[in-house]
C-alpha cells in the first residue's frame, strides 16, 4: 500500500522560502496529498512566498480533499477548537491541521497516511493519536538520502530557511542529514509498492 503524505502549510512555506518545492515534490514521490484548508492556507501564503501561487495547478499534491459530512464537520471543529486552540470567531484558525488529523484518523482510505508539519503541539497530538509525523528536517534528509540534494546544500537550505524567519528544526551539522530514522526510511522516494 501507497502511503500518502500530507505536508501542513508550514512545511509547504518552508520549502518555497527557499525556492526548493522542486525537492518536496521529488521526495513526496507522487504521494502528497492535501486538505482544501491547507490549499487555502498556500493560497493566502503566496502573497508572501510567490512559489506557491501555482501549487494547486501544478497539481502534485493531488486534488484538494474537502470534509462536508455533518458528523465529519463537527469532530473538525471539535479537533480545531478544543485540541488546537482555534477562536470560535477565527474560522480557519488551525483547520488545516484539524482537517488533516481528522481525514488521517478516520477516513479509511488514508488510513496509515503520515501528517508533514513543523508545529510542534500539533505534531504531539498527532504522534499521541497514532499518526506517523514528520518534519521538514525529515523532508531534507529523504533528499539527501535520494540524491536530490547534497547535504551540504540542504544544510545551507535550511540555514537560509532561518534567516527567512521559517521556523523548522535545524540539523546541527552536514551530517545530520544523512542520518534517518528506521521510520523516516520507509519514506523514500520509490520506496512504496503501490
Amino acid at each position: 500500500m501507497t502511503d500518502f503524505l500530507f505536508p501542513d502549510n508550514t512545511v509547504l512555506c518552508n520549502f518555497a522560502a527557499v525556492e526548493r518545492l522542486d525537492l518536496l515534490r521529488a521526495v513526496l514521490d507522487g504521494r502528497g496529498r492535501w486538505t482544501e484548508a491547507v490549499a487555502r492556507e498556500a493560497r493566502k501564503s503566496a502573497q508572501q512566498l510567490p512559489p506557491l501561487h501555482d501549487l494547486r495547478q501544478q497539481g502534485w499534491l493531488g486534488k484538494a480533499i474537502r470534509v462536508a459530512g455533518p458528523d465529519d464537520v463537527q469532530n473538525v471543529q471539535h479537533l480545531r477548537t478544543a485540541v488546537f486552540g482555534g477562536q470560535a470567531d477565527r474560522q480557519q484558525q488551525h483547520l488545516g491541521e484539524a482537517v488533516t488529523c481528522h481525514i488521517i484518523q478516520n477516513w479509511p482510505q488514508f488510513s496509515g497516511a503520515w501528517w508533514i508539519s513543523d508545529d510542534k503541539s500539533a505534531l504531539e497530538y498527532a504522534t499521541g493519536q497514532g499518526i506517523m509525523t514528520a518534519e521538514t528536517l525529515d523532508m531534507m534528509q529523504l533528499a539527501v538520502k535520494a540524491g536530490f540534494v547534497t547535504a551540504e546544500d540542504g544544510f545551507a537550505l535550511m540555514q537560509k530557511m532561518r534567516q527567512l524567519d521559517r521556523y523548522p528544526r535545524l540539523p546541527r551539522a552536514v551530517a545530520d542529514l544523512t542520518a534517518l530514522s528506521w521510520s523516516i526510511a520507509e519514506l523514500l522516494p520509490g520506496q512504496s509498492d503501490g
